[in-house]
């Protein structure tokens, strides 16, 4: 992963290690100023090196308003979405940014644009995106038209025009498959959520690599897809797979929405969890420790995402050309109370 800024650099720092003035050092970040070649590279060097990201408030101040990061998000609220919220009103003001936000439902590139466009009218000078408004907004002529630079979190995969902070959804579903498996279950289901986020077919990839290592095959009814990231769809997704005439042992979720929809569906239909049915989430929100048993998850550090996502747009408008990048993040598996070994039938 890049560098991060490191707590505490300043521009005076800066200066001191490209040996100039803290001037200087200002006119280089601002474009300003007839510094040579050599002395514009040397603070760049310098600049790398410290992790420095400059205080865009302070550059703003002949603008009449700060530098503004746009945040557009769906209108699911979830606490997966207010990770991402906390992350990212901690970078910005951190720097000496406004932070604005515009939701929708976001169901077509049209919609995704229309409000993208609303931010920048509003004076957001950078865009903050989540799933499935990146997967939307990549390969947009209309976005690019705008001019601002864009950053992305949580996404399934790298993307060519949009700068991506995310984990490896593939390895992470195989690595939580691998241990459900591990457990002795062998009649598993999954529960993948809507196709339109480029994260379904990465985890489900990942489950789909876990039953062939271990020789089981993919049964097609035990794999719900379409629904939404839910509780409510957690919810349908287990009344259809508990109503199956051999259920499955285990659900596996590729979020804590959708697993705790599932949980409750199965106390309400009589069983009793673990020993009756093993259930894993995916993100480790709050949600996923609240409920019973507690939840067996992948991790993704959401907030910290957020937060680099965010430096990654404060870094790219100090920069005349905004670099693309796609910096991946370990996942973690968090082990709790909801997988158990199959109980005989």
């Amino acid at each position: 992963m890049a560098r991060r800024s490191e707590a505490g650099v300043t521009i005076r720092a800066v200066a001191q290690r490209a040996g100039v003035s803290a001037m200087t050092v200002s006119n280089v970040i601002n474009g300003a100023g007839r510094a040579s070649a050599a002395t514009v590279a040397t603070v760049r060097a310098a600049i790398a090196e410290l992790g420095y990201v400059p205080n865009l408030a302070a550059r703003q101040l002949s603008k009449a308003r700060a530098t503004t990061v746009g945040l557009l998000y769906s209108d699911r609220r979830t606490p997966f979405l207010d990770a991402v919220l906390v992350g990212a009103l901690r970078a910005t003001n951190a720097h000496g940014l406004q932070l604005i936000l515009r939701e929708g439902e976001g169901v077509s590139r049209d919609e995704a644009e229309r409000m993208a466009g609303e931010l920048v009218r509003s004076g957001a000078d950078a865009l903050l995106v989540i799933p499935p408004f990146a997967e939307q907004l990549s390969g947009s002529r209309r976005i690019t038209e705008l001019g601002v630079p864009m950053a992305a979190i949580a996404t399934g995969t790298a993307m060519p025009d949009v700068t991506t902070v995310r984990i490896d959804n593939r390895a992470a579903m195989l690595s939580i498959t691998q241990q459900v498996i591990a457990s002795g279950h062998r009649r598993i289901a999954y529960v993948a959520g809507p196709d339109r986020y480029s994260v379904v077919a990465a985890r489900l990839d990942g489950f789909r690599a876990a039953l062939r290592e271990a020789g089981i095959s993919e049964n097609a009814e035990l794999v719900v897809r379409h629904g939404e990231f839910d509780y409510e769809a957690g919810k349908l997704a287990a009344q259809a797979l508990l109503r199956q005439s051999n259920r499955p042992t285990a659900i596996l979720c590729s979020s804590d929405d959708l697993a705790a929809g599932v949980v409750a569906q199965a106390h309400h239909d009589g069983l009793q969890l673990p020993q009756d049915l093993t259930v894993t989430g995916f993100d480790d929100t709050i949600l996923a420790s609240r409920i019973w048993p507690p939840l067996t998850v992948v991790r993704q550090p959401v907030e910290e995402m957020a937060f680099r996502a965010a430096q990654c747009l404060i870094t790219g408008l100090s920069r005349s050309q905004p670099e693309i990048s796609d910096e991946v993040f370990d996942h973690v598996i968090v082990k709790r109370n909801s997988i158990a070994c199959p109980a005989a039938r």
